[in-house]
């Protein structure tokens, strides 16, 4: 079908039914029509929402329904009901909803002041609740068929449209997203306008189950998580440190190769730093603070605050000494470890962790070097990113409503941020209003194996803690100016980022980072040796391999050695030690055949270059 479903005005979505109620103009508006546009589905989900609360409300009839909105890739109704709704009874309420979905039911949009509201669902104490945040005197409610809910909308205008809907999981979620409140049910669920969208996102669920990276790094060996000593804090074994060194040491390399200066800086500053910085007031929520007897006994202890980022450190190294005009960009980089409060039920492997190591970076530089500097960086991602195999998309954000610093320099930050992109012929996208307090910023986003989309990088302009540390550096003519402050990740953190990769890679890491380059598998005790002695020669290049030589059968070893999923499995016989020859399994050609010894290590290290 193509029919026209809503209309956009703006950045707002507007459904058929409230332009029919309040009489909007259309001729300004564009239509929106029944495909997988964003805009499409976003009316599309909600009305799926809506829908399996109808379905819940016949299959349940004593349910009460809080809030459903529409979520990233679907949507979710919070509910509570005496009965107890699992997972297994998702299908039979899949059902239902598609068999009222076929009886096309129109959706009706009508508004009643919130005082006879209030009266209407006066038996109802979660509408009650939803009643509480609305500030309007009048609200919309949206009715089909037997079922009516509050809501704003949009909506579309039939069941009809509601055909391809896939209900996911049942969970937990306290009213409000307070934990001080009864706990209700909430049911994620998603939807498309066609059917094969809908079966290609289901494979891709699929798809991205067997390349969790909470499951891979359990297999692997990679890390673990605590959480009765450290929870949201990823402890990294022989394996997952070996990885997490080899990118290490790859981004190492590059920033030295690209002039940027090592630093490094303490994990707890004094409170006053942060409060100077404005991060006491306006992050203080996230921070971890601990109290430090002072050296005077008459003196009660000082507060500190542990890092929650890198950059006040960064500060203070560029204000130690008088700068001058000549030194700058001044590049400072350090992979810092940093610490952030995050609520327990948000926590998610090494994708949402309370302890993590930023690749971070700060560009000290005159504003007419900002675009010059943008460039390099946009090159240095560009490089990591191929090195990888990702492709991305970058968006600007634009000055916000709260902002410090002029117009002038605001347009000034900007516009180099868009000549930089220009320049490089790079497509990008606009965010208005959605830049930092203190600057302008490029996000990058990168695109996986399986079409999935991750926030990354990030490039910002910061005019802020210039200015409320008061540095400077002295110009051609011996005067005081302020520098400009570029903030600057390319992978983000390496926690976030490994997850990524072990889920791109499926776990089948490329031989430059991988933490063991080949597994040697000797048929007997007497080709150990051998074995042994290819392993040391690869060490002295840090180059980590392993030998299965335990008394499991040929065929076990070689099995498990194969799950460990490292590019080659090398069996060693005696015609391997008689000849100096090694024989590969090769996972990534899917292939096997014989190498010279020397042929093989001088590819196990060329293949582990780590350099840009």
């Amino acid at each position: 079908m193509n029919d026209v479903i809503g209309y956009k005005k703006g950045d707002n979505i507007v459904d058929l039914q409230t332009i029919e109620a309040k009489d909007i103009n259309i001729n300004d508006a564009i239509p929106i029509y029944f495909d997988n546009s964003a805009e499409a589905l976003e009316l599309i989900r909600h009305s799926a929402a809506h829908l399996m609360a109808q379905a819940i409300k016949e299959l349940y009839p004593d349910v009460k329904f809080y809030v459903g909105p529409t979520i990233e890739n679907g949507f979710y109704y919070d509910l509570k009901t005496s009965q107890t709704i699992s997972d297994k009874d998702l299908k039979n309420i899949e059902k239902r909803m598609k068999f009222l979905a076929k009886k096309k039911i129109p959706i009706e949009r009508y508004e009643i002041s919130k005082e006879k509201a209030i009266k209407k669902f006066k038996n109802d104490e979660l509408k009650q609740e939803v009643l509480k945040m609305i500030p309007d005197e009048t609200v919309s409610i949206y009715k089909q068929g037997d079922f009516e809910d509050l809501c704003r909308g949009p909506h579309v205008p039939n069941t009809k449209y509601l055909q391809n809907v896939k209900l996911q999981k049942v969970a937990g979620a306290y009213l409000g997203g307070d934990s001080k409140n009864e706990m209700l049910t909430r049911i994620y669920g998603t939807a498309f306008a066609t059917k094969e969208a809908l079966n290609a996102y289901l494979k891709m669920l699929e798809e991205a189950a067997k390349r969790d990276h909470r499951k891979l790094g359990r297999e692997l060996e990679l890390w673990m998580f605590d959480e009765e000593v450290a929870p949201g804090m990823a402890i990294w074994l022989p394996h997952g440190a070996m990885l997490r060194a080899n990118l290490e040491k790859l981004l190492f390399s590059a920033h030295i190769q690209r002039n940027y200066e090592p630093v490094r800086g303490p994990e707890l500053l004094r409170s006053y730093m942060w409060k100077v910085s404005g991060h006491y007031n306006n992050y203080k929520e996230n921070m971890y603070f601990t109290e430090i007897e002072n050296d005077d006994e008459n003196k009660p202890s000082e507060e500190y605050g542990i890092k929650p980022m890198n950059c006040l450190s960064h500060v203070k190294i560029f204000a130690h000494k008088t700068r001058s005009y000549k030194e700058l960009p001044l590049k400072f980089f350090e992979f810092g470890t940093v610490h952030r409060h995050e609520k327990s039920g948000v926590l998610h492997g090494l994708l949402r962790v309370r302890e993590f190591t930023q690749d971070d970076a700060h560009i000290f530089c005159t504003p007419e070097q900002i675009e010059e500097e943008v460039i390099k960086v946009l090159d240095f991602v560009d490089a990591i990113m191929q090195k990888f195999g990702f492709e991305y998309d970058m968006e600007i954000s634009t000055k916000p409503e709260k902002s410090i610093g002029s117009n002038e320099i605001w347009e000034k930050a900007t516009d180099a941020l868009k000549k930089a992109l220009d320049r490089l012929r790079k497509k990008y996208g606009i965010d208005e209003g959605g830049g930092a307090f203190y600057g302008p910023k490029i996000d990058i986003k990168i695109t996986d194996a399986i079409g999935r989309k991750w926030q990354c990088g990030t490039i910002q302009v910061d005019f802020n803690l210039p200015e409320r540390f008061d540095i400077y550096y002295v110009d051609e003519n011996n005067e005081r100016k302020r520098p400009v402050m570029l903030h600057r990740a390319i992978i983000g953190s390496f926690e976030r980022f490994i997850a990524i990769l072990t889920e791109h890679y499926a776990g089948e890491f490329p031989t430059f980072i991988a933490p063991v380059k080949a597994i040697f598998v000797p048929i007997s005790d007497k080709h150990i040796e051998y074995a042994k002695t290819i392993q040391k020669e690869l060490l002295e290049n840090d180059l980590k391999t392993e030998i299965f030589a335990n008394n499991d059968s040929l065929n076990k070893r070689i099995r498990n050695a194969e799950k460990q999923k490292v590019g080659y499995v090398v069996i060693v016989g005696d015609e391997e030690v008689e000849n100096k020859m090694v024989a590969i399994r090769d996972r990534r050609k899917r292939e096997q055949y014989k190498m010279k010894k020397g042929e093989f290590i001088q590819m196990i290290k060329e293949l582990s270059e780590v350099r840009l």
